[in-house]
């Protein structure tokens, strides 16, 4: 079933595959959109209630018409399709709002899977080369630029079309929503209070600055297991979709 969710002045669009099985809800990252987990959904689908959706301005839902977080938009959906606790699978900033909603309402998190997480607050180095390079490019609007890096930061396995699009869709999304996406409250440091199970996967082929703001994230979730997925880049829910089904089937049952 696919549904637009209305969120202040627009609509997210949401996939749920239905049934009785646990609500597995999955957030993607600010270089992708809902298609990262393209591969993922048939080896779920069958055992649990998967649900994934576009972020605000991102893939098949509406741009933003007002002031949002993600972290409002996240329990929007779980509302309108009255969840009212889920596992959620995070990738990159997408494990950023997972761990937002379980600081801010840990019933509502049953379990957490995090792949490649990053998070607003972490200290991210400003003299990182992408970081450098990418304010640039942002600042000069440099769509094509943008693409460029990002191809050539996160897809160091490979590309192909489906991939070109997906990240050429997602850096028009951030121009689209300006300065109205506000910020999910501050979280880094709060970690340590999470009581839930907990599983973090990242690549081999990471980027070195995502890999180690996965790693301090990791260390301050008190008993998450880490597993380094051999071949995986950054788009690691497309690189080893069976890697990822098993360890979210390891914490949904």
């Amino acid at each position: 079933m696919q549904v637009h969710i209305p969120v202040g002045g627009a609509e997210l669009w949401a996939e749920d595959t239905g049934g009785d099985g646990t609500p597995v809800v999955l957030v993607h990252a600010d270089w992708t959109d809902s298609g990262i987990w393209e591969p993922l959904v048939p080896l779920l689908r069958d055992r649990y209630r998967l649900i994934r959706y576009d972020l605000r301005g991102f893939g098949r839902s509406s741009r933003p018409a007002g002031r949002f977080t993600r972290l409002h938009d996240l329990r929007a959906v779980l509302d309108y399709l009255g969840i009212e606790s889920a596992v959620l699978a995070g990738h990159s900033g997408g494990g950023g709002t997972a761990l937002a909603l379980a600081l801010q309402q840990p019933g509502r998190v049953r379990a957490l899977v995090l792949v490649a997480p990053g998070i607003h607050d972490y200290p991210w180095p400003g003299d990182d080369a992408f970081f450098r390079e990418c304010g640039s490019l942002i600042e000069a609007e440099d769509h094509g630029g943008l693409l460029r890096l990002g191809l050539r930061t996160w897809a160091g396995s490979g590309t192909d079309a489906a991939v070109t699009a997906m990240m050429r869709g997602a850096i028009s999304s951030w121009f689209q929503a300006g300065d109205l996406e506000e910020e999910d409250p501050p979280g880094f440091e709060r970690i340590g209070e999470i009581r839930l199970p907990c599983v973090m996967l990242v690549g081999d082929g990471e980027y070195p600055m995502v890999a180690e703001a996965s790693r301090a994230i990791a260390t301050r979730l008190d008993g998450c297991r880490t597993l380094l997925v051999p071949g995986a880049d950054h788009l690691l829910p497309l690189r080893a979709p069976g890697r990822l089904a098993e360890a979210i089937a390891g914490l949904a049952g």
